[in-house]
């Protein structure tokens, strides 16, 4: 998933929490979906990161030889500049964007 193109705002904003709740109807159960996705996105943003900077890795133990590479600064920076997981995944959740459900509920039906 690209979350360059995403319409999350990248500094916190205000949310009514009566916007948050309508779907579950239990503003805490909005949030546990909430900070369940904002982990996976944080762990994909991760995973994509390592993997970017593993082209990077210099293996030798010489501290003497550390230097910058231009291309790992600016791909740090990029990430840097990215929303946070935890607004991304509230952005998705109020887009409709996240699928849940809950089994205690499905069992009782």
């Amino acid at each position: 998933m690209d979350y360059r193109k995403s319409k999350a705002p990248v500094n916190t904003t205000t949310r009514n929490i009566m916007d948050l709740c309508e779907e579950t109807g239990n503003i805490y159960e909005s949030v546990a979906i909430i900070s369940k996705r904002a982990n996976q996105i944080a762990a994909e943003i991760k995973q994509d990161l390592n993997k970017k900077l593993a082209e990077f890795a210099s293996y030798n133990d010489s501290l003497e030889e550390v230097f910058e590479n231009r291309e790992q600064i600016e791909i740090s920076r990029y990430y840097e500049k990215l929303p946070k997981p935890a607004l991304l995944a509230t952005q998705e959740f109020i887009d409709g964007n996240v699928y849940w459900r809950d089994p205690s509920k499905e069992n009782q039906a």
